[in-house]
């Protein structure tokens, strides 16, 4: 059948990408935090594991390169100044912010479980929602 291909074992690392959805700007850079720890979740500065990353703003796919099988969750912040964190003021954040599965979000980050998918037999991509504040 022509089209088809055939999965990989489920044992094997594979590809993740994220597409981001509700973009306000091209400003600024997008800070990708991918995680299995619902410890270090949605901030995974300090997770061992953690994949901690900046990519310019764009439109399409975002490589997230290959996971081993298992349960992830992915933050993303729009940084649209550049400077590398999530300006807040109040607690509310100034720029856009997105996690996987797109959990509703009312007051702070959702739990890993909400943004949490797994990995296992074929490549995944998470289409990401921004969600800006102010």
């Amino acid at each position: 059948m022509a089209g088809l291909t055939a999965a990989a074992p489920v044992g094997q690392p594979q590809m993740l990408t994220v597409v981001l959805e509700g973009l306000r700007s091209h400003k600024g850079q997008i800070l990708v935090c991918v995680t299995r720890s619902a410890d270090h979740f949605p901030d995974c500065t300090k997770d061992p594991d953690k994949r901690h990353f900046a990519v310019p703003v764009k439109n399409g796919p975002i490589p997230l390169g290959t996971v081993a099988p298992g349960d992830y969750a992915i933050a993303i912040v729009h940084d649209e100044n550049g400077n590398g964190k999530l300006d807040t003021f109040m607690g509310i954040p100034r720029e856009g912010v997105g996690f996987s599965r797109n959990p509703v979000l009312r007051f702070g980050a959702p739990s890993f479980g909400s943004a949490s998918f797994s990995v296992a037999g074929a490549p995944v991509e998470q289409a990401i929602r921004l969600k800006y504040f102010l």
